[in-house]
């Protein structure tokens, strides 16, 4: 029986997830409420089917372990390198700006400096779980609001770290022995933590890389699955037990993937139960939610809620402004980050905080961030008009908007890196026209990246990696290695899902090209010399290549294959 008493909070936990996800999308609002609203009415406060217990606090904890790994996966080196900006420079000052808010009125309240450092700082944290979740919703993860939120929202959760190092300072009793207990924590955090960090480029340069191209020769699906599982549970266990975070390891495990060509394969393994405990972190937030207190205090909390929403909304707009930020720009940032921080009830819940605030306070100001988490898609629509209106009235521009052009998703995808897709890709590069490559053959993989070719690993006929490579933002997909008995059943799933989307294959006979034609693919067939000039020459008039530079391109090539013929040595036959 005590198995099943270990099991029963999963279970009401994915039995109320899945009905809140259902109930939410036929009322049209977003599942972070529906997931609120069930821990409320499932928690201790109210119906009391399930109570807070470690294995609520484990599972709720691994959808943010989850989360950050999902993030470091498309955080390489090279784009942390490029959101420098936003995480040395707008990332501290919105701490900053933020954080002497809401310290100064923690002092106005008659609490000691080293109280308003620990709650300011928190407050002027936000939620990455749910506005990662919201970016996601919108299809905003691309753009530059998007890009620079979540670059703001990892430089704050490296500041959770030492935040939690102080507030562990405040157990001791002598103040100046606290005081050089935290000079010394902080130093050793900040040194953890840059070790952490340099190990995870090692790591990921001489052991991840190596292994993965192992695994890959397996072509066995489950070992990725497990190897995802691994480096998530594995990286995050390794800097927690330092005492840093669970969530600060993960990230970096992400990162090391993320400089792989398995990225996207690991990605796909990984989404499920990223999604899956990120429902089961939200239900957990609601379960700490107390009806009572909001029926008993609820001006109190209304009056909290506004003002938390109303200090971070202009103190990161201004931010954002002294950044060099358009005000439409400025706007979409200031209400994407306004709600609080997960990371509060922790703080809140640390007994020297939880006694120097009082049971009344603490239950307004859970009350209140968690009614911001629930919000956060609200005012993230309400920021997206604002700033729509702003624009409209405005001419207003500067050298970074919400407008400007920002890494987005390539328009093309090539899947089979033979020598027919290695034409199409030359095509798309003479071009300049954006790609992704993919290879589910280990030899074919290996042979184009050591021509150059930029190549992932991947299965283009796995579901669940059209998702991951965000299908519904592409144009076109060419597909050079694929029989009719594979694609045909996957073409009802592809009109439904992409109705947009060009699917390009490469056939040899006229017989495959009616069959193809009549799923609905565009078939080119292989008459060409060299093999795939007409198919990439299909692409490149799908994505409107001028019609003379087409020509050339298939000229110059032609005449480069025959060259190569003319300058083979003929062969002596011995007589």
């Amino acid at each position: 029986m005590n198995e099943v008493h270990a099991l029963a909070p999963a279970i009401i936990l994915l039995l109320v997830g899945i009905f809140a996800i259902t109930l939410m999308r036929r009322v049209g609002l977003s599942p972070i409420v529906g997931y609120l609203v069930a821990g409320v009415i499932i928690g201790p406060h109210a119906l009391k089917l399930i109570h807070e217990s470690e294995t609520t606090h484990l599972l709720a904890e691994l959808g943010v372990v989850f989360l950050l790994f999902d993030i470091g996966l498309h955080f390489s080196l090279s784009s942390i390198w490029e959101a420098r900006r936003d995480l040395l420079g707008l990332g501290p000052l919105q701490i900053v700006l933020c954080g002497l808010a809401f310290g100064g009125v923690t002092v106005a309240f008659g609490l000691g400096p080293e109280y308003a450092v620990i709650l300011g700082g928190a407050l002027a944290l936000s939620s990455t779980a749910v506005v990662v979740h919201t970016l996601a919703e919108r299809k905003q993860q691309n753009c530059p609001v998007g890009l620079t939120g979540m670059a703001i929202l990892i430089f704050q959760d490296i500041c959770a770290i030492f935040l939690l190092v102080l507030a562990g300072s405040l157990e001791t009793g002598d103040s100046s022995a606290a005081e050089s207990g935290l000079i010394t924590a902080v130093s050793l955090a900040v040194v953890k933590a840059a070790a952490a960090f340099l190990a995870a480029v090692l790591i990921g340069r001489y052991a991840i890389k190596p292994l993965f191209k192992h695994l890959s020769q397996s072509r066995n699906e489950e070992v990725f699955t497990a190897t995802a599982l691994l480096v998530v549970l594995a990286t995050a266990a390794a800097t927690g037990s330092t005492g840093i975070s669970l969530t600060l390891g993960a990230f970096l495990g992400g990162m090391i993937i993320s400089e792989t060509p398995y990225r996207h394969v690991i990605q796909t393994e990984a989404k499920p139960f990223r999604n899956l405990l990120l429902g089961f972190f939200f239900i957990t937030v609601g379960m700490s939610l107390d009806w009572h207190i909001l029926v008993a205090h609820w001006a109190e909390i209304l009056v909290f809620l506004v003002a938390l929403v109303t200090i971070k909304t202009v103190l990161i707009i201004a931010a954002a402004r002294a950044f060099g930020w358009s005000t439409p720009g400025s706007v979409q940032l200031g209400f994407l980050l306004a709600q609080g921080s997960e990371f509060v009830f922790v703080i809140i819940a640390m007994p020297m905080v939880r006694e120097a605030l009082g049971e009344g306070t603490v239950g307004v100001v859970i009350t209140g961030v968690a009614a911001s988490l629930a919000l956060t898609p609200t005012l993230a629509a309400l920021g997206n008009s604002l700033a729509r209106m702003l624009r409209r009235r405005s001419s207003d521009s500067s050298p970074i908007g919400e407008t400007l052009p920002s890494v987005t998703t390539a328009p093309v995808v090539v899947f089979g890196m033979n020598d027919i897709g290695c034409t199409v890709v030359d095509a798309l590069e003479a071009n300049n026209v954006p790609y992704d490559a993919i290879e589910m053959d280990y030899e074919r993989f290996l042979a184009a990246s050591a021509d150059g070719y930029t190549v992932a690993f991947g299965n283009p006929n796995d579901v669940r990696l059209m998702e991951t490579l965000a299908y519904a933002e592409r144009e076109a997909v060419v597909a050079t290695t694929v029989s009719y008995e594979v694609e045909e059943p996957l073409m009802p799933i592809m009109r439904d899902r992409y109705p947009n989307l060009t699917r390009f294959i490469a056939v040899d006979t006229d017989e495959d090209k009616a069959r193809f034609e009549a799923v609905g693919m565009r078939p080119i067939v292989n008459r060409s010399i060299p093999r795939g000039l007409d198919l990439a020459a299909a692409v490149l008039r799908c994505q409107r290549v001028d019609e003379a530079k087409i020509h050339d391109w298939m000229r110059r090539q032609q005449e480069r294959t025959l060259q190569a013929t003319a300058d083979v040595p003929p062969v002596s036959v011995a007589v």
